[in-house]
């Protein structure tokens, strides 16, 4: 799994949380208001940072045991508290603009591919003006129809190819299992970062990991 990758790209999908953006301050300070608000027992921030990277309305459920209607709930009031205090807490990891603007030099059609509510995501790269790096920006719909990573990743393939890009040699760079099982279900593979919220184990079925952003360019560019 962590020999060279020795292969051309076509396109490359990134993840955003974990991946490029180190946003767990935002989320995790959001989680815990929210759960305060409902009178929850707040799990702690080590606990919340398995929170990050699954679609959030699955995670209230199977982590905080909650109904779909109480889970609703509570992700209503986390996306309100997240968009008024905590999107923009956020920072971009170490090399990751360099990174991509290797890429784009390179001619390489970038795309967003997150669990995150898609205008969200758009807004979050606006703020840190990273937008203009990304043909498409592929994010969880407003009514929920598309949430799972494999949703999100076969739209943001869709909408690559609607653009022109060859997705035929794809890959994607995520961060956690989640990433991993959403790539495959397009036969694309994954290359998981090390700098990300994920656990060792969550790497198995990757193709590589990497340490830095330079190995990353590395493996992408040769």
């Amino acid at each position: 799994m962590n020999s060279v990758v020795s292969r051309t790209w076509s396109a490359v999908l990134f993840d955003l949380d974990g991946t490029i953006l180190d946003s767990a301050p935002g989320i995790i300070d959001a989680l815990t208001d929210t759960f305060a608000h409902l009178g929850l027992p707040v799990p702690s921030r080590e606990e919340f940072m398995a929170y990050i990277g699954p679609p959030l309305l699955s995670s209230l459920q199977e982590r905080a045991g909650l109904s779909e209607e109480k889970a609703r709930e509570a992700l209503a009031i986390y996306r309100n508290d997240y968009r008024r205090d905590g999107a923009f807490d956020s920072a971009i990891f170490p090399g990751i603009v360099g990174l991509l603007d290797s890429l784009r030099d390179a001619g390489i059609p970038l795309g967003i591919a997150t669990s995150k509510p898609q205008n969200q995501a758009q807004a979050i790269l606006d703020h840190f003006e990273l937008s203009p790096y990304f043909t498409v920006i592929s994010g969880a719909s407003e009514d929920d129809a598309r949430t799972s990573k494999a949703h999100v990743v076969g739209h943001a393939l869709a909408e690559l190819a609607k653009a022109g890009a060859d997705t035929s040699q794809a890959v994607l760079i995520g961060d956690r299992i989640y990433d991993v099982e959403g790539a495959a279900a397009h036969n694309v593979p994954t290359i998981i970062v090390e700098w990300g919220y994920g656990s060792p184990a969550e790497a198995v079925g990757a193709i590589a990991t990497v340490y830095s952003a330079d190995r990353l360019r590395e493996l992408l560019l040769g």
